[in-house]
């Protein structure tokens, strides 16, 4: 857990490229998952269903997190966005977890177009991330107790700790802003450190969320009435975020800022869901959607990868 040089930077980047690449070939492709040849209408899935728009904030909060702490046993990642399964299926695939439980899903050629193809497949990979995935014990699509959870993973292990990535609406809802509390109740030395990171990216669905309207005073004068130590952190910074982590504090709050859809064709409301729905049938969107996936070099990304 030290201070990471240039190479580190430059790999945690290139992790987030990966992961970002595999949600869009998750959402939309069938065929062609390597851009081996031009996209055509047949490469495209013929119902498109999930979520782009969170994909990249939870790519970026995951690559950062698992350099910082890298092999720590002791480490837990909670997701709360669980419609932003494309993205935690992704990291779960290149990190080998995802075929101990599939064995089909090896990271491999073969692996990567089972990935892609069985996402939102009849008898695939869920929209959204369900008990069938390594590590998950709720269904994805109900929001609201990913920090009740952290803590109570914490209970009586204080040799752990516990990254819980939160929405900014799901801070909306009744049971996370009242799991807030939790730090108050259950911050003895017995059980396990958690850091609660609120993915900040504007929108709930396609409706403004409440805290990213708020300034930057009030919101981090909020968080520190719950008890914690504001923190905040340009997500596409990652010299930043590494610094972030490593700050020591009893009761550290991170408040992750990226854009809603970021990096994709287009962002905020349009992003939330399918960015591109008509690209089995319009060649503007089809062009757009190999543009988009052309955009980060995947024969570069997966050439050491799929050897």
């Amino acid at each position: 857990m030290s201070t990471v040089g240039i190479s580190e930077i430059e790999e945690i980047k290139k992790r987030i490229r990966i992961c970002d690449y595999l949600c869009v070939a998750e959402l939309f492709l069938q065929d062609n998952f390597l851009l081996e040849r031009k996209l055509s209408f047949d490469d495209v899935k013929p119902r498109l269903l999930g979520h782009w728009g969170t994909c990249h904030g939870i790519n970026v909060a995951y690559a950062n997190l698992k350099q910082y702490y890298n092999d720590d046993q002791n480490f837990s990642f909670v997701l709360g966005p669980g419609h932003g399964y494309p993205a935690l299926n992704a990291n779960l695939w290149l990190d080998h977890a995802l075929e101990k439980v599939d064995q089909k899903a090896t990271v491999t050629k073969t692996g990567l177009k089972y990935l892609c193809r069985e996402f939102s497949w009849p008898d695939g990979f869920p929209s959204h991330a369900s008990p069938i995935t390594p590590g998950v014990i709720t269904e994805g699509g109900e929001l609201g107790y990913a920090l009740a959870n952290a803590y109570g993973l914490s209970l009586g292990h204080s040799e752990k700790t516990i990254a819980v990535l939160v929405g900014d609406g799901e801070l909306e809802t009744a049971t996370a802003i009242d799991s807030l509390n939790l730090h108050r109740l259950l911050s003895a030395s017995k059980n396990g450190k958690v850091l609660p990171i609120l993915h900040l990216n504007g929108y709930k669905i396609s409706a403004p969320s409440i805290y990213a309207r708020k300034s930057e005073r009030e919101l981090n004068e909020l968080i520190r009435g719950f008890g914690f130590e504001p923190i905040e952190i340009n997500g596409d910074d990652t010299s930043e975020f590494q610094t972030a982590l490593e700050k020591s504090h009893e009761a550290l709050f991170y408040i992750m800022r990226t854009e809603k859809g970021e990096g994709g064709p287009t962002r905020y409301h349009e992003s939330h869901q399918i960015p591109l729905k008509n690209a089995k049938t319009d060649e503007s969107e089809l062009h757009i959607l190999e543009e988009w996936l052309e955009s980060y070099r995947p024969k570069e990304l997966f050439e050491e990868i799929l050897k």
